[in-house]
């Protein structure tokens, strides 16, 4: 096997020629990281990384190297460099591989995250929905509550018709179901179990939902990832999604660095963020689209005494609140963050006897919590999608649109 390797100048040349030497590999070049400690001058040895890769082909990336030039930061920079060329990276102790990727042969696009709750789905929902006004688009969903079986939702589930999957044991606010009734596009759920450092999930049915929607014919499919797991799906086109509710060193940093590589579009989340957005770019040179989130109920709320259930965090309730009652006139008795945390969320539910409506999020508990205990006190259920509001220069629907134009115009040379 071929191998490009990598060493310091922390290592005197002749350790390093000798443990090339000794790698099972057919060794074609080595990059130097940098360090001279231990160069007396006059060695000249070391190729430019990316160039070698392109140049002789390797098959694998050995790492010889060590701190302090390649300390754990620079080094998780350098795995990320290697297996967004598509190579595997290893090293005395560990080993990275790239996510397995299988050939899809209709216009795809794949929307992935940088973690859980960074408004991946939000972000999926407003992609669907735009790219569907003039083109036939299916959507693939990847969930952890996601059905054995890939399952095809053809028309927007009710909340009758969630209530019933709820009590038959089901995950009745999966991603798939929630795409499918806030953004009345086809949907297809998978599941996964597990993810990778760089993304792989562990156990998918993401293969058979893909085969599935290629057989539908549509323009384009898009494949909705499942917190910082990528769907193990060639697609022309990725967008990926991070939030400044995340610490800098998280989505620039370990292997988030090698899905800012592999992206063509960079959403965030949050308040507009400059040094984040520059830190990403320092990554690779893209486009990267700041938004906000702001609830969207499905159904008109003015006026009336509502409760909003979702998983926004404890810090965002206020403004959220706000929104509520000065821009859509709903006069609000309760916002809970606790959809996911199923013991508060009852006791919020106690706290909400004025509401007249639970405007509820379809994430976590959801239905087998809220929605029932609407049913038994009388109370309306509105679901409540989130709006993506931008907050910088660039236009996102713009970008999104020509990433899918981009995918669609490429099978078409292909045929």
């Amino acid at each position: 096997m071929r191998a490009l390797a990598i060493c310091d100048g922390e290592h005197y040349a002749p350790v390093v020629r000798d443990a090339l030497a000794a790698l099972p590999y057919e060794v074609v070049a080595l990059w130097l990281a940098g360090g001279s400690e231990k160069l007396r001058g006059g060695e000249d040895y070391g190729v430019p990384l990316e160039a070698a890769i392109a140049d002789l082909e390797p098959e694998v990336v050995v790492d010889l190297s060590d701190e302090p030039v390649l300390g754990p930061r620079a080094r998780f920079r350098v795995a990320s460099r290697v297996l967004a060329l598509g190579l595997p990276y290893v090293g005395p102790d560990f080993r990275f591989d790239p996510p397995p990727l299988a050939p899809f042969p209709r216009p795809s696009l794949s929307i992935v995250g940088t973690g859980k709750r960074v408004g991946k789905t939000a972000v999926t929902g407003h992609v669907a929905r735009l790219l569907a006004l003039d083109r036939n688009v299916v959507v693939v969903a990847m969930g952890r509550g996601g059905p054995p079986e890939p399952e095809v939702a053809e028309v927007q589930p009710t909340l009758e018709l969630l209530l019933e999957l709820s009590r038959e044991g089901r995950h009745a606010a999966s991603d798939y179901l929630e795409t499918a009734a806030l953004a009345g596009v086809v949907t297809i759920g998978c599941r996964r179990c597990g993810g990778g450092l760089a993304g792989a999930p562990g156990e998918t049915n993401v293969p058979a939902g893909a085969a599935l929607a290629a057989e539908r014919g549509p323009e384009l499919v898009i494949f909705d990832g499942s917190g910082a797991a990528i769907p193990p799906v060639e697609t022309d086109a990725r967008v990926l999604v991070t939030s400044t509710r995340q610490a800098r060193e998280v989505v620039t940093g370990y292997l988030n660095a090698y899905r800012i590589l592999v992206s063509d579009l960079v959403i965030v989340t949050g308040a507009l963020d400059e040094e984040l957005v520059e830190a990403i770019r320092e990554v690779k040179e893209l486009a990267v689209v700041s938004v906000e989130l702001r609830p969207r109920p499905i159904a008109p709320v003015l006026g009336r005494r509502v409760a909003y259930f979702t998983t926004a965090p404890a810090d965002a309730h206020a403004a959220i609140e706000r929104y509520l009652c000065e821009e859509l006139g709903a006069e609000v008795v309760l916002v809970s963050g606790n959809l996911a945390r199923r013991d508060a969320l009852r006791e919020d539910l106690a706290r909400a006897g004025e509401a007249e409506v639970y405007l509820v999020e379809i994430k976590a508990a959801a239905i087998d919590v809220v929605a029932e205990a609407a049913l038994e006190r009388g109370v309306e259920v509105v679901f409540a999608d989130n709006e993506l509001v931008p907050v910088g220069v660039l236009d996102l629907d713009s970008e999104l649109i020509r990433l899918a134009d981009q995918a669609i115009a490429r099978e078409a040379v292909a045929r």
